[in-house]
């Protein structure tokens, strides 16, 4: 009996280590924002939130769908399959209400973009944290 009982206590504590974050949200310097919600990130980069708390324009910076922190971000961070978020950013596309977010190949290309581009949101994972100058790190709780 005690032997299931820490059986099952492993279990659960393998299942919430599961649900944490696993990349780095990054945002443009002079993004007014260092807190997000699980759902608002989710809203972001399935192009429902578009404008910043102060209406200026999110530009959303994503890897390819087979880059390795790609699906990470996705399924760790916004709880969803790749295949799912292209199918959201798709089906926007084809009905004309929004637009797909624009797409890097590198982790640099990713940090050199929002760190350029006024309004960018990215992600990068944890092994990038040492070269992430020029953008802000932003919390997901």
């Amino acid at each position: 009996m005690a032997q299931s009982f820490k059986t099952f206590f492993f279990i659960c504590l393998l299942l919430l280590s599961s649900h944490s974050r696993a990349e780095i949200v990054i945002v443009h310097p002079g993004t007014d924002t260092t807190l997000f919600s699980a759902n608002y990130l989710r809203s972001i980069f399935t192009m429902r939130t578009t404008r910043w708390p102060d209406q200026k324009p999110m530009r959303v910076f994503v890897l390819s769908d087979k880059h390795a922190v790609h699906k990470s971000f996705v399924k760790k961070d916004l709880e969803m399959f790749p295949y799912q978020l292209r199918m959201v950013w798709d089906r926007a596309a084809f009905s004309g209400t929004g637009y797909p977010p624009i797409e890097v190949v590198s982790i640099t290309e990713m940090i050199n973009q929002v760190q350029k581009v006024e309004g960018a949101i990215g992600y990068v994972d944890e092994a990038s944290k040492p070269i992430l100058k020029g953008v802000e790190i932003v919390e997901v709780k």
